[in-house]
């Protein structure tokens, strides 16, 4: 049965049920971020969305459901197991104060309640509306300008081990024989008792780690032998087909072998031709590879920032993503739940792979400016397409030394500008200019894109933009402040969702933590 209380009505501390704590021990209360946690977060915390999970009249009533979902963000907040988050909620006076919990019967939840709650917010993507929910009320609270923000990304890594492409291949192949065991024994009865054993046997099993690097190849043809069998062994077995371990076989299979179809040999393929969205171990099969970080995922992280460091600076923004995916594709998510959540910024510090001029584009139809290097080697030309005159219109009017172009035309969006050959022979800066010369005249070749890129070259040259872009690295600071507080790289669970709920709200506990380190400056 659903059961909240409210939240709302304050106490002071000589009337309330905490009157009995000492001057000292109130005062650490008052400036910790349990009272801004008590009279903000708690009272707005959306309780609301878990109503179609519970029944209204029927049953025993929930533990109080603003306490729980306190008790969840806290978890993250103190990077704490579930054991030591039951501790703390039942002895921690603190918590008591933040949650609102004023009678000794509502002072402990069970390991079970604890992981159903967060079951039931990691099933239906409810850590969304709750750090929403949170940021918004901090921004309010604290009146947090949102018009300049700034984007950057972090790699986590879940709680797997890194395995090598034998030990891959080994614990695919061996998760899937002990389910076939387990529910099939009939069919695992009949396979060949030498290969069960090399991967179910712990004295057969340890030769896989002992390979030497000369022997890799070897032993690496033997798995993929292993690997096909299997996969052919039961793919017209519709019970097995249907099994998530056998999923993972076909997935391996199709991954890192090439089987000729002659033969059915089956042939290992190099490492460069394996995709990064490949399969990194069986235990977490939504871990993919990044080339420069390894395996796990990133985290998309935008912040609010102020140039003079005298406002309170928020993450607006987190989404959890797989390791391969590229940060080009990120800005405009960002953008877009800004928008659509009411805190849009008017400019969006972020390095080069965001700042392509397809995103700059499409964030400038949302009055968004991104400030970004231009990605790309830079000419090594000294002159460029900006020290030409350009109309309106994108037409070349005059060349850098005052001349005129012969013709101009343009077609399909591409620019063409012709110069006189004979004048750009004697032309002192012939050797730092980009026009090219052709069979009947010297041209230059563009188009819109082109001529964008080149103003966004030319602007980073500029005291300006290096004084606006240099806020863009604070962003790292918060990365490591989150992960110093609350353990964000390295987490205890496996699988996008898990990932995405504890990143989540290891954000939402910074931002307390900040509005409370704010306020408590405000003050003294």
């Amino acid at each position: 049965m659903f059961h909240t209380k409210d939240h709302k009505t304050g106490y002071l501390f000589d009337h309330g049920p905490f009157h009995w704590l000492d001057q000292k021990r109130k005062k650490l209360i008052d400036t910790s971020w349990a009272k801004l946690f008590r009279e903000e977060i708690l009272p707005n915390l959306p309780v609301s969305k878990l109503i179609p999970f519970y029944s209204p009249g029927k049953g025993a009533p929930t533990k109080e459901l603003h306490a729980m979902l306190g008790a969840i963000v806290l978890q993250q907040m103190h990077d704490l197991t579930d054991e030591e988050t039951v501790s703390q909620y039942a002895f921690n006076i603190q918590w008591h104060y933040a949650l609102n919990i004023t009678d000794d019967s509502d002072a402990y939840i069970s390991l079970k309640t604890l992981w159903n709650m967060r079951s039931l917010l990691t099933e239906h993507n409810l850590h969304t509306p709750l750090f929403d929910t949170i940021t918004d009320t901090l921004v309010k609270t604290c009146a947090v300008d949102t018009s300049l923000q700034r984007l950057d990304s972090v790699h986590i890594f879940s709680n797997m081990r890194h395995l090598g492409r034998i030990g891959l291949f080994v614990r695919t192949i061996k998760k899937f024989l002990i389910n076939l065991k387990r529910h099939h024994r009939e069919l695992f009865d009949a396979l060949d008792k030498a290969r069960t054993d090399r991967y179910l046997s712990k004295k057969d099993e340890s030769v896989f780690s002992m390979v030497k690097p000369s022997e890799s190849v070897k032993t690496l043809t033997v798995v993929g032998d292993d690997l096909f069998f299997l996969v052919e062994q039961f793919k017209k077995h519709e019970a097995v087909a249907s099994m998530k371990s056998y999923a993972l076989l076909v997935r391996l299979l199709k991954e890192q072998c090439v089987v000729e179809d002659t033969t059915s040999t089956v042939f290992i393929k190099p490492n460069k031709d394996v995709p990064s969205d490949s399969l990194q171990n069986p235990s977490d099969p939504d871990a993919t590879y990044d080339g420069h970080k390894g395996q796990g995922y990133q985290t998309q992280i935008m912040e609010t920032y102020s140039p003079d460091k005298k406002e309170l600076s928020l993450i607006t923004y987190v989404a959890v993503e797989p390791a391969h995916n590229s940060d080009a594709s990120a800005l405009m998510p960002a953008v877009l739940d800004a928008e659509n959540r009411g805190f849009i910024p008017q400019e969006v510090l972020a390095d080069s792979l965001y700042g392509s001029d397809d995103n700059c584009e499409k964030a400038k139809e949302h009055e968004v400016i991104v400030v970004s290097p231009v990605m790309g080697a830079k000419s090594t030309k000294e002159l460029s397409l900006t020290d030409f005159v350009v109309s309106d219109t994108l037409t070349i009017l005059t060349c850098p030394e005052g001349k005129c172009p012969l013709f101009t035309k343009q077609k399909k969006g591409r620019h063409v500008a012709a110069f006189d050959p004979k004048t750009c022979s004697t032309c002192p800066r012939k050797d730092e200019c980009p026009v090219k010369r052709g069979g009947k005249g010297n041209y230059l070749r563009y188009d819109a894109k082109t001529l964008r890129l080149a103003r966004r070259r030319a602007k980073e040259k500029t005291t300006e933009f290096r004084e606006k872009y240099r806020f863009r690295s604070g962003i790292e600071g918060t990365i490591s402040y989150t992960d110093r507080k609350t353990g964000m790289k390295h987490l205890r669970v496996r699988g996008l969702k898990a990932v995405s709920f504890c990143a989540t709200l290891k954000a939402a506990a910074v931002n307390i933590l900040r509005a409370a380190a704010f306020q408590r400056a405000a003050v003294t």
